[in-house]
């Protein structure tokens, strides 16, 4: 298909590239773009091994004099 083509039939060809048709664009007689569709991968949760992360800190419980002087700037 030409490129002229390609712009009045795009939601077409999207179409047939996402049905596994073998959509090529050509200037003039020579083959410059193929479509295909994008890959989507199914996201994963819990990808890591379990406690590879390790232990977070406990947010609630109160800092230690020296790190509170520190995250206030009184070091």
């Amino acid at each position: 298909m030409t490129v002229h083509a390609a712009r009045t039939q795009l939601s077409r060809l999207i179409e047939a590239a996402l049905a596994g048709e073998e959509v090529v664009i050509a200037r003039g007689k020579e083959p410059v773009v193929q479509l295909i569709p994008v890959k989507r991968e199914r996201f994963r949760v819990g990808v890591l091994p379990v406690g590879a992360v390790g232990e977070g800190p406990d947010f609630l419980e109160p800092m230690d004099d020296e790190s509170l002087a520190a995250w206030e700037g009184n070091t």
